[in-house]
């Protein structure tokens, strides 16, 4: 099975809360992440927060993303 992001809420700082297709749910703090010439125009925070799903991650406007497996091994598990 392909892993997808099927869910990303907004939560605090730069941290979201996703879903994803294995049923696995919880935030990541991705600020220890924005480094990078793509990466670093997201540390500010109105432009981190308007994330969007596509092509089944997180991604950003300036064609910023995050893998799915990467934001997966990262993940801390919400109830």
């Amino acid at each position: 099975m392909f892993l997808h992001v099927i869910e990303a809420r907004y939560v605090r700082d730069y941290t979201v809360w996703l879903r994803f297709n294995d049923g696995v749910c919880g935030e990541v703090d991705l600020s220890e992440e924005l480094d990078g010439l793509v990466f670093e125009p997201l540390r500010d925070l109105e432009q981190f927060k308007r994330f969007a799903l596509a092509c089944h991650t997180l991604t950003w406007e300036n064609g910023a993303d995050f893998a799915p497996e990467f934001l997966r091994e990262r993940v801390r598990v919400t109830a």
